[in-house]
């Protein structure tokens, strides 16, 4: 083609895969390529899971759409298999992350309107990127998603990810706090976990319950499986008031999902939210089989167990050239010194590796390969990026 007819809101990559198959990519050539990426965690179950391809493709053959001015028995179905994985209370269904947490906004400023509160705040994370809306760029910490596009700041308190202390800090400073909203580990500012692990979770769970505000988790990229367990809250004592997904929930197939328990139920009301395309029968049918899969299995344990051995084979080979790692399960973090310069290793790692990455946080390489990930495919992950970055030459 001599021109493109989409805006240019991706920087592409130089290469389209025509065909997926497990934990593999294919071009139009058939040249197969590894892929640790799965659509930035969205593929947990890896490229056309055979049950997830028949309900996808018995249910397009039997109804789509009716719309939510009626019951939907398969979105009846899927909420109970993911509230009952998830350990909260009930669910609406979006169509992406950035719905999901749209919806968890909404949530907090109207349990802040019914307390009185005239304009609330949320405390929000730094490093943190929770979408692309108007209301969730403005809590999203990064400048680049933010630049232009006047957000809400003053609805938003900015805190050091994992600083307890600085919580309480702007709870001393605000009589308009509602919400305290975070990533278990957050995923785009560079697989950052906080310096006390989950337990910072049971730190800020107390906390929001002191002061009466909603505790609200973006699971976007933890959830689904891909730490390990279902969600990776569940990695702690905590439990969410408000719990939001997508990525990994439809397996490829365009949905999101928004949770409440304790604090936060029974907020929305007939009226109080809606969308035209949240859990369609289509949509509910392929959750509900991601999770009869997550939970009919090993999967978990498996992505967990193949994860530390990614982790730990990387880390063996290149640790005393400076080279760290973080994360949990199957959302990895390999971290290069800081001064290391990065940009190169995902076109390395694609062209002579045959290997799909990513790098955030300026000097993280983020990997997030499929849950089902055999061990001679985690050997190859773990080779082919050792590889790639030995064929680098960054290291000291």
């Amino acid at each position: 083609m001599s021109r493109s007819y989409l805006m240019p809101t991706y920087a592409r990559q130089p290469i389209s895969f025509v065909r997926g198959q497990g934990s593999w990519l294919f071009t139009s050539d058939n040249t197969p390529y590894l892929d640790a990426l799965t659509g930035i965690a969205v593929c947990g179950l890896g490229h056309c899971h055979p049950e997830v391809t028949r309900a996808i493709q018995e249910q397009a053959a039997t109804l789509v759409h009716t719309s939510n001015l009626f019951e939907i028995d398969w979105q009846e179905r899927a909420g109970e298999a993911l509230c009952l994985a998830a350990g909260m209370d009930s669910v609406f269904f979006a169509n992406s992350g950035a719905e999901a947490n749209e919806a968890a906004l909404k949530l907090a400023r109207l349990f802040a309107h019914n307390k009185g509160l005239q304009r609330p705040k949320v405390i929000v994370m730094d490093k943190s990127f929770h979408g692309r809306t108007l209301l969730t760029v403005s809590a999203t910490a990064n400048p680049k998603a933010r630049a232009g596009f006047f957000t809400l700041d003053d609805d938003f308190i900015r805190v050091p990810f994992g600083d307890i202390a600085a919580i309480k800090q702007a709870a001393s400073e605000h009589d308009d706090i509602c919400a305290v909203f975070l990533e278990p580990i957050q995923g785009e500012g560079g697989l950052n976990t906080a310096e006390n692990g989950f337990s910072f979770l049971d730190d800020v769970a107390a906390l929001c319950e002191a002061n009466d505000w909603l505790f609200m988790l973006d699971e976007v990229q933890t959830g689904n499986g891909r730490t390990g367990k279902p969600f990776a809250y569940q990695f702690s004592q905590a439990k969410p008031d408000v719990l939001t997904t997508a990525k990994g929930l439809g397996n490829g197939f365009p949905v999101g999902a928004c949770m409440v328990s304790g604090r936060a139920t029974d907020l929305f009301g007939a009226g109080s939210h809606g969308s035209t395309y949240g859990g369609t029968p289509l949509a509910s049918r392929v959750v509900h089989s991601v999770y009869e899969v997550l939970t009919g299995s090993d999967i978990m344990l498996n992505a967990e167990r193949e994860g530390d051995f990614i982790r730990q084979s990387i880390t063996d080979e290149l640790g005393s050239q400076g080279v760290t790692s973080r994360g949990q399960g199957m959302m990895i973090g390999i971290v290069l010194p800081q001064s290391t310069d990065c940009s190169k290793l995902v076109e390395i790692a694609r062209d002579q590796q045959q290997l799909i990455i990513n790098v955030t946080g300026a000097h993280v390489v983020r990997l997030l390969p499929p849950l089902n990930l055999t061990r001679s495919e985690s050997e190859q992950v773990a080779q082919r990026l050792i590889d790639t970055i030995k064929a680098a030459q960054i290291l000291a």
